[in-house]
């Protein structure tokens, strides 16, 4: 795994950055980017986690990959002044720093930080290709494990060691190419294991990682 673009960056310059926009609240299933919309600004993501998707031509939605807190998202379009090339949704409630396009790209050039964003830009990239590839080749229950354990990873566990997704299985479904029915008759059987549970209010909460693992690199 790489770095996070705070890691990356450094606590000093990570607080420099935030300190460009007060801090903003967004709900679960909020929209942050959309593919196609142009970069206008970009988001710091303190606290929650986000899945970054794409649509094809035919309206088919694919998720890139998935990102957790002390990562910037839309700089990549907003440094090469294109459009958004995904959309960006919350799967979870987020704090985020709104910084406008003009404010962001002097901070870039005034602390020499091109050469560093794009080459964590690199490993962003090598990571998008390896889930289209699991996304072309895995069944649907390792996509669909793999999915859940990704989502897991940006969460972080309670303190009983469980991690709560909460994604609706819709959405879920969405991420990896699949129907709700597919995800549901997919839950079934690691509900009753114990592996996974529903919570009131939506979501999942999962209690068994390994057994995840062990489900995702069935391939």
């Amino acid at each position: 795994m790489y770095q996070s673009h705070q890691a990356l960056l450094g606590e000093e310059i990570w607080a420099a950055l935030k300190s460009l926009a007060p801090e903003r609240n967004r709900e679960t299933r909020s929209l942050l980017l959309r593919q196609g919309d142009p970069a206008t600004h970009i988001h710091l993501l303190c606290h929650g986690a986000v899945a970054v998707t794409r649509r094809d031509g035919s309206g088919q939605r694919t998720l890139l990959t998935v990102r957790g807190a002390g990562e910037l998202l839309g700089e990549l379009s907003l440094l090469d002044g294109g459009v958004r090339s995904a959309t960006v949704i919350a799967t979870e409630p987020c704090r985020v720093h709104t910084v406008p396009a003009a404010e962001f790209t002097s901070f870039v050039s005034d602390h020499g930080l091109l050469h560093t964003l794009m080459r964590h830009t690199v490993g962003r990239i090598r990571e998008s290709e390896e889930i289209r590839q699991e996304l072309a080749t895995a069944p649907a229950s390792a996509r669909l494990a793999a999915a859940l354990l990704r989502l897991a990873a940006v969460s972080g566990e309670s303190p009983t060691g469980s991690v709560h997704i909460q994604l609706p299985q819709e959405e879920i479904a969405q991420l990896i190419g699949a129907s709700r029915n597919s995800v549901v008759q997919h839950l079934s059987p690691w509900r009753a294991e114990g592996w996974i549970r529903s919570v009131t209010g939506g979501g999942l909460v999962i209690e068994d990682l390994g057994r995840l693992r062990q489900i995702a690199e069935r391939r």
